[in-house]
């Protein structure tokens, strides 16, 4: 895997983590490479973002059913209003 920006980097570091945050992390670095490929392919970054969230629910919805996809969909807005998604928050 070539080394490219990642629009994902945490800004405060990796930090410590488990087995699974870094499996995630890895699979963020490669998303990243696609996304970034893609880019350069004149894809636009809304497009790739609204591909990405519907290939995720329907896996989702495939691994997990309807119910337990709508539920965690439904926890949404308040993280997304305390800045878990903001790549440019800082952690202290």
């Amino acid at each position: 895997m070539s080394t490219t920006k990642s629009i994902f980097a945490p800004v405060s570091g990796l930090g410590p983590f488990d087995h699974g945050q870094a499996e995630r992390q890895l699979a963020l670095e490669y998303l990243a490479e696609a996304w970034n490929g893609a880019e350069e392919d004149g894809i636009e970054s809304a497009a790739l973002a609204h591909a990405s969230l519907f290939a995720a629910l329907a896996t989702f919805v495939r691994l997990h059913g309807d119910e337990a996809t709508a539920e965690l969909i439904a926890q949404l807005p308040d993280r997304i209003r305390n800045g878990e998604y903001n790549l440019e928050r800082i952690l202290q």
